[in-house]
């Protein structure tokens, strides 16, 4: 390389520093420019190894005028930091510092969610343990093993959503009371919530919905233990010491006798009314045979209740369908539930 070449490309060089330098517009960037323009690999490094290829007034030559260029980008580097930092601070002065920031806006924890949540806690403080099961089940877990006959009408096509091969979408965590009998030996003391599915929707009611249910299985259990369990819970949840609860006859095939519990409760004219909350009732003794446990020996207590159904009476809401909107003026109004 000539000392005319090295010096048409250290204006070259200039030129190109001068237009890269002028459109930066953070420091971040600059400090590229300037490891490009004078870093160990630059093209002003590379010039400086090829001068011991010039005669000795070239050389000097050359040298001078590099050493020119180098002082001029470092020039450029150096007004262009105080110009960006300047910059920044004008920026800071923009703003009053010491006033608050703006709120962020945090999700929260959804209604049904926390329900289930509390239920779960009062059981648990009454010594049951929560259990979990599959959502797509058997029909033998599902029905058979419950007592369910072939004719029962919760069976049929318009009430429970089938899969192939006789599988289906579970209608009640009933079925992980089964499942736990056969794989667990008594005394068994358990709740099973989780989401079931039926074919129904309105404003009570959705195709998809939460249950709890639990079941007691043990020597010398009575009906009399379960009332005082479902008394216990529901004027803890309710947080009412005087709340009035009422047991009725009822029919359920894997219970016997069954019986659905109502509390009382005022209407929007201020009414008092009985409204069904739960049904429970004794284990069936088919149903303890049916999981090899000796129904001579041992007998049970199960009950299930709806948690929309808990939710809606605690927070007053009319309509289930409120729930799955995800309308967050909605939700927000529990989030300190």
């Amino acid at each position: 390389m000539s000392g005319d070449t090295l010096k048409q490309d250290l204006v070259r060089v200039l030129d190109e520093a001068l237009n890269s330098i002028k459109g930066v517009n953070n420091l971040s960037d600059l400090e590229k420019m300037r490891v490009h323009f004078l870093g160990k690999k630059s093209t002003l490094i590379s010039f400086m190894k090829s001068l011991s290829g010039l005669n000795g007034e070239e050389k000097a030559t050359a040298g001078k005028n590099l050493n020119s260029v180098k002082q001029q980008i470092n020039q450029l580097l150096s007004d262009k930091k105080k110009s960006l930092s300047k910059s920044s601070l004008d920026l800071k002065d923009a703003f009053d510092l010491s006033m608050p920031g703006k709120a962020s806006s945090i999700g929260s924890i959804h209604p049904i969610t926390k329900i289930m949540s509390n239920a779960i806690e009062i059981f648990e403080s009454l010594k049951f343990e929560c259990v979990e099961g599959p959502e797509i089940e058997d029909d033998f877990h599902n029905f058979t093993a419950l007592n369910i006959p072939e004719s029962h009408p919760a069976r049929a096509m318009h009430d429970t959503f089938y899969l192939e091969n006789s599988f289906l979408l579970r209608t009640h965590t009933s079925s992980v009371q089964v499942r736990t009998m056969d794989e667990q030996n008594p005394p068994i003391r358990i709740i099973a919530p989780g989401k079931v599915y039926r074919k129904d929707s309105d404003i009570t009611h959705t195709p998809m919905f939460h249950q709890i249910e639990g079941l007691y299985v043990d020597k010398n259990v009575s009906f009399s233990n379960l009332k005082s369990v479902i008394n216990i819970f529901l004027k803890n949840f309710f947080e009412e010491d005087d709340l009035r609860i009422r047991f009725r006859p009822s029919y359920f095939p894997f219970t016997e006798p069954s019986a659905e519990v109502d509390i009382e409760y005022l209407d929007s004219k201020g009414n008092k009314n009985w409204l069904e909350i739960l049904g429970c009732g004794m284990v069936h003794p088919n149903v303890l045979e049916m999981a090899n446990i000796d129904s001579k020996i041992y007998s049970g207590y199960a009950f299930g209740l709806g948690v929309e159904r808990l939710a809606m009476l605690k927070l007053g809401i009319t309509d289930l369908r409120l729930f799955y909107e995800n309308d967050l003026r909605f939700l927000k109004q529990f989030q300190r539930i």
